[in-house]
């Protein structure tokens, strides 16, 4: 029988159980971090188990992590959880990329950057992100600290198998417009709920062309569509990347099975999305989801209830306004959706040899120290830093204010993150999700312009 991508790796992992009910699956990668796996961890303890496979989890540091001074954590809670992390990975035996060290970084990042996030794997982690990983033909998602626990004792999971649904993009991208953009408008268009039962694959020439890190931001936010899984098919891109990485010893023994994995021609999709990106614009975020976005050159749109009217108030604008009326305060380049190397290389492009807008506060947050370093390597630290950005260490930063970094209240932040809920980055915070380069650009003229007219 012909199958999806996700039906061949899905398959391939189920232990017991009939399709269409909860099936047990085996877990190839356990990623952990410090907000969800305290109790996990304490749950072991209690009931006198032991982490069934420590060779299989994988910890680092993220959420909490100050990036200014990293180990000066002023917030006991932040301190407790990190603290625990460190301890609970010793005790169990886990590998931690810690505080510090040279693989430490966003979850989502340290399992790509170090080949242990690999094509035909299940990957599971606490956190809604986890769909990044699938853009390497994996199938990722985010579980619950019970979920977690369950993880940590038995490296199974139950699971009910999700619809297939096939996004197939075409055209080729202008200058100045991007993966994030692509994702954006699926949401706009779509809404925050089309993905919800289904494993989206995004397929197509325009998802062929694009780089690993473009993928990666794409799959990153399937969860704001409603999805719990993202996949993209490995091709020749996609083994290019994992190559020579620590964790990829078994590069050579594996890449004839991964070539295996695809749709076949025949294969049923339950749902099919096509998408023409050839006059894609830049998108902008002007409410409280991911889906309340317009191309850059349309205005905010009527309200049509009481979501869009509390949105507005929040926000501070109205409709009939657009991108460039918003008044911006400051801009954040990071998250585990656009802070690896390509997307501070595009922004520097924009940034070097100006100044950044005296009325904004910019911040630049490599996603993890891998990239902060590369990224040094070629100088962006001084091209960011000579035009007034702050650079600063690894972590999730700005993106949830889980940490010191956080957007004054009722001001307007153009973020390179995920989500734009109310008080996401900071009590009373207004966020606006967009690309790298339009974020590098709203940095330098103070307010959203249009990038294509930037880069070309």
């Amino acid at each position: 029988m012909a199958q999806t991508l996700f039906d061949k790796v899905w398959n391939k992992h189920v232990l017991t159980g009939k399709e269409g009910e909860p099936q047990l699956l085996y877990i190839d990668l356990h990623l952990i971090h410090e907000v969800t796996s305290p109790q996990a961890f304490e749950g072991l303890r209690l009931q006198k188990r032991q982490l069934r496979r420590p060779d299989l989890t994988f910890a680092t540091l993220d959420h909490n992590v100050p990036t200014i001074d990293i180990f000066n954590i002023r917030d006991e809670i932040a301190n407790k959880q990190i603290t625990t992390l460190q301890k609970n990975a010793k005790d169990f035996g886990v590998h931690i990329f810690d505080m510090g060290s040279d693989e430490q970084g966003i979850v989502h990042m340290v399992g790509p950057e170090t080949g242990l996030t690999q094509p035909g794997k299940t990957i599971v982690c606490g956190d809604s992100h986890t769909a990044t990983h699938g853009a390497f033909g994996a199938i990722a998602f985010g579980i619950g600290t019970s979920e977690v626990e369950h993880v940590f004792a038995t490296q199974t999971l139950w699971q009910t198998k999700p619809k297939n649904l096939k996004i197939e993009v075409s055209g080729k991208l202008q200058p100045g417009v991007y993966a994030k953009d692509i994702i954006l408008h699926l949401i706009n268009q779509y809404g925050v709920d089309f993905g919800t039962g289904y494993a989206l694959e995004f397929t197509g020439e325009t998802i062929q062309s694009l780089s690993m890190e473009g993928r990666m931001t794409i799959c990153n936010m399937a969860i704001e569509g409603g999805a719990k899984y993202g996949i993209i098919q490995p091709d020749e891109t996609t083994f290019e990347y994992i190559k020579g990485r620590p964790y990829a010893q078994n590069f050579n023994q594996s890449i004839g099975e991964w070539q295996k994995l695809y749709s076949d021609e025949t294969a049923h999709f339950d749902k099919v999305i096509t998408l023409d990106v050839t006059n894609l614009e830049p998108q902008v975020t002007w409410g409280t989801n991911p889906e309340m976005g317009v191309n850059f050159s349309s205005p905010f749109p009527e309200i049509q209830n009481i979501n869009d009217e509390r949105a507005y108030n929040y926000m501070g604008l109205k409709p009939g306004q657009k991108a460039e009326d918003i008044d911006l305060g400051y801009v954040f380049l990071g998250s585990c959706t656009n802070a690896r190397l390509s997307d501070l290389i595009e922004a520097s492009h924009i940034v070097k040899g100006k100044k950044v807008h005296p009325k904004i506060t910019a911040i630049v947050v490599p996603g993890s120290r891998t990239v902060k370093k590369e990224a040094e390597s070629l100088g962006l630290d001084k091209v960011f830093k000579e035009a007034g950005f702050e650079w600063r260490e690894p972590g999730c930063s700005m993106c949830l204010g889980m940490n010191p970094d956080q957007v004054p209240e009722g001001v307007h932040c153009a973020s390179t993150s995920n989500r734009n809920f109310e008080g996401r980055q900071g009590k009373g915070a207004r966020t606006h999700l967009v690309s790298p380069a339009m974020a590098a650009a709203a940095a330098i003229n103070g307010k959203f312009v249009d990038v294509r007219k930037v880069v070309v």
